[in-house]
């Protein structure tokens, strides 16, 4: 007999080709008007934001920029962020980029209007009252944060990683425009797709999983499975793009309900000690992890690699 299990997740999903076009309605929609648009300092230099503008400009939106987000953030970019969006006060808190942009714009948008600093929020449940609305926009096909209730920091002085993890840091909108992630290069598109088929991996043999959640990571792991080679090694081919950002949506939301296996636990202290990018250190615990598992989980593992494409005859079932 199963356990009472639950299902929880970003407001609202919006995904396809272009969608980064209906922004200034979305936050129209959220009663918003002054947006803080947090972003890596390198997409900056891009011209992505030029894409925002011309979103936003001529519906009469005018927006701050906090562009100081590095991959592995440090915790005092949210403080940082927050204050500029208190500054020029902000309604709305967009992120737009891969998991680092994303956590830090969910931190600005609760610390801004919780009291404290966002050392305070690290942990569960630490956040006492709703923040600013959040749009979410990922320009990787990896982390999943545009639908998770989580953001992780390196705290420097102390060399290590922490999370804060509150349902008020789920996104009000995740909005996923494929288009977004054709310009990404080879390594950072197999490093964030390694990391969300990690999610999937993790979510689905995860003893905390339910028939909800695992139907989302098991379809997570078969489109990364028949998409990230392609996007690698053909990041212009917009089907695969299209299909592996699913998948990494679809990982995303089985992570913020069924959460991980030891995998992220083990990779935490390659990330805070020695500044490894979390979706190599995810992928260089992963095999070992699994093998750990195995025992104990022999028809999900199953499942796993028949998703995978894999010749699963005369194994458990």
């Amino acid at each position: 007999m199963r356990k009472t299990f639950s299902f929880t997740g970003a407001k609202k999903i919006i995904f396809g080709n272009g969608s980064i076009l209906t922004l200034a309605s979305h936050i129209k929609e959220l009663n918003a008007q002054n947006p803080l648009v947090v972003i890596d300092k390198n997409l900056a230099k891009t011209d992505l934001l030029e894409k925002v503008a011309n979103v936003l400009i001529p519906a009469g939106i005018k927006f701050t920029v906090y562009d100081k987000v590095v991959p592995e953030p440090p915790i005092e970019l949210a403080d940082e962020g927050a204050k500029i969006a208190v500054k020029n006060k902000c309604d709305i808190i967009i992120g737009i980029g891969g998991g680092s942009a994303m956590d830090v714009a969910k931190a600005i948008a609760v610390i801004a209007t919780n009291q404290g600093g966002a050392v305070d929020y690290l942990g569960l449940n630490k956040v006492s009252k709703p923040g600013l609305p959040k749009i979410m926009i990922p320009t990787t096909a990896g982390t999943g944060s545009e639908v998770t209730f989580t953001a992780v920091f390196v705290r420097k002085n102390l060399k290590k990683k922490e999370g804060m993890n509150s349902p008020y840091l789920y996104p009000e909108l995740a909005l996923l425009d494929p288009e977004l992630t054709l310009s990404l290069p080879p390594a950072p598109t197999a490093q964030t797709g390694l990391d969300a088929l990690c999610h999937a991996i993790e979510s689905y043999t995860s003893v905390n999983s339910s028939p909800v959640s695992e139907m989302f990571s098991l379809e997570a792991i078969a489109l990364i499975a028949e998409n990230l080679r392609t996007c690698v090694h053909d990041g212009k081919n917009i089907v695969a793009r299209e299909r592996m950002l699913l998948g990494s949506l679809y990982a995303g939301i089985g992570l913020a309900n069924a959460g991980v296996t030891a995998v992220h636990s083990l990779s935490y202290p390659l990330g805070g000690k020695y500044g490894v990018g979390h979706g190599l250190a995810n992928t260089m615990m992963l095999p070992a992890v699994m093998a750990f598992n195995l025992p104990a989980a022999l028809e999900k593992f199953t499942d796993v690699a028949e998703a995978m494409g894999e010749n699963v005859e005369g194994l458990p079932a």
